[in-house]
């Protein structure tokens, strides 16, 4: 199975050695986006649900740029550096991801790279090309 790889100047630059996304076959798959501008790579906001309104902007970004949109994603994670912002998250997320919802895992971590309060990755199948007209 052939791999791409995806790299956009429209979300934020990997912070280590990983690539923002992969696809591979009909799949992409996004690495945690984090709640920060693209271009200055400062966190948007202070609180989880203004992160989580960036981070998803960020998902969505990598995600186009692989052929998907978050309309496309079968499974979401969302890491949260204190639980307690799941109901902040959980109505950014509502409103930002269309339904049918895809399957989900929220988990609550130690600490998150650059001290951000959240982080999403996904997996998303790329929707069928229409016929060549």
């Amino acid at each position: 199975m052939n791999r791409t790889i995806i790299s956009t100047p429209d979300a934020p630059t990997a912070v280590g050695p990983y690539s923002q996304g992969v696809c591979a076959g009909p799949f992409v798959f996004v690495s945690g986006q984090l709640g920060t501008d693209p271009t200055t790579g400062e966190f948007v906001g202070k609180t989880a649900a203004e992160q989580a309104d960036q981070a998803l902007d960020n998902l969505d970004r990598v995600l186009r740029a692989g052929g998907a949109s978050l309309a496309d994603a079968v499974l979401i994670t969302v890491y949260l550096a204190d639980l307690a912002d799941f109901s902040a998250v959980n109505e950014v997320y509502a409103r930002r991801v269309p339904p049918p919802f895809p399957a989900r895992v929220c988990i609550e971590a130690a600490a998150l790279p650059k001290g951000g309060r959240v982080e999403i990755s996904a997996i998303a199948v790329q929707p069928p090309k229409g016929p060549a007209t």
